[in-house]
């Protein structure tokens, strides 16, 4: 019986949203992530370790919906490359932790919420859906964990 559903908004700034049997948004977290120095510059990378400590105390009875990520035009090599290892990161720690995982392109799950373009459009309707977790969405970088959200609720509605 699952019991949960964890929607993933992978990448280093991406979020990962947990929602009980009735959609009741449970908890929602920015993507755990460590500065790590490359050569002379400093960037954030997914911590694999933290994910999973943050997701054991639900992967007994959990689903997770993963948005199915991929380049993007104007997208560097480096930048495609840690995208692509953030993604893998997280399909791991699933993997690890024994939860199912559903991959989803970010088209489908969009067109089939009616997603305004943009981020404003997905904080918009997280906000509609759960306005008593309006706070964790109020700031325009909180657009991950709002995704994260609306992709755990599309896993809900097409499991």
């Amino acid at each position: 019986m699952t019991t949960f559903t964890i929607g993933v908004d992978p990448g280093a700034s991406g979020a990962v949203a947990i929602l009980d049997h009735q959609g009741k948004l449970v908890h929602v977290f920015d993507m755990p992530a460590l500065e790590v120095v490359t050569g002379a510059k400093s960037k954030r990378r997914v911590s694999a370790e933290m994910l999973a400590a943050d997701l054991r105390l639900y992967a007994e009875h959990s689903r997770a919906v993963v948005e199915q990520v991929g380049a993007m035009p104007g997208q560097g090599v480096t930048s495609m490359f840690a995208f692509g290892q953030s993604l893998g990161i997280v399909q791991g720690v699933l993997a690890g932790l024994g939860i199912p995982v559903q991959l989803v392109a970010p088209a489908k799950w969009k067109r089939a919420l009616g997603v305004n373009a943009g981020k404003d459009g997905s904080r918009a309707m997280a906000v509609s859906l759960w306005p008593s977790s309006a706070g964790e969405f109020s700031r325009v970088k909180d657009d991950g964990r709002a995704e994260a959200a609306l992709i755990a609720h599309w896993g809900q509605q097409n499991a």
